[in-house]
């Protein structure tokens, strides 16, 4: 995550601070979401040898998939994943997927996020990040409750309190 922040710094992305070792990047710019993620999807592509989809998300954005989380009372949060989808999903795509029996498992969508709700071990059941790419044909990229929570608080932080400038 080091080398991360070290290329997007040099590419001119101010405040630039990662979250543990999944790819969690923030930065400050003013560039539209999209610039955004061409301009950081060919800097990790040509500083760094990787061709990832990078799905840009502001701090608001970020906040707002939390708020609106319907997996909340009476269910285990560390068991709550988020996915940000690269764009809405297809209507017809989505009505299909939530006229399927998942149970244990739970899903829903909100406007460029999936809601998953899954009980037992993850990857040993149904949904899962690959599932919806494939299922929507949409580039996707998962996170925890516990992660999402975290880059909704760093989000918030002003460069003075995590000591840069």
């Amino acid at each position: 995550m080091a080398r991360l922040r070290e290329v997007l710094e040099r590419a001119g992305f101010a405040h630039v601070r990662t979250y543990i070792q999944s790819g969690n990047a923030l930065v400050d710019s003013e560039l539209p979401a999209q610039e955004v993620e061409t301009t950081v999807h060919g800097i990790i592509r040509s500083q760094m040898g990787a061709d990832l989809a990078i799905i840009v998300r502001t701090g608001a954005e970020l906040e707002e998939a939390l708020e609106r989380n319907p997996y909340t009372d009476g269910h285990d949060l560390s068991r709550v994943f988020f996915v940000s989808l690269a764009r809405p999903p297809p209507e017809d795509k989505t009505t299909e997927l939530l006229s399927w029996d998942l149970l244990p498992e739970k899903l829903a969508f909100g406007h460029n996020t999936a809601y998953l709700y899954i009980p037992g071990k993850y990857g040993k059941e149904t949904l899962s990040n690959n599932f919806l790419e494939k299922k929507l044909g949409i580039p996707a990229t998962m996170r925890n409750f516990n992660t999402m929570t975290r880059l909704v608080a760093m989000s918030r932080e002003a460069p003075e309190q995590t000591g840069k400038k």
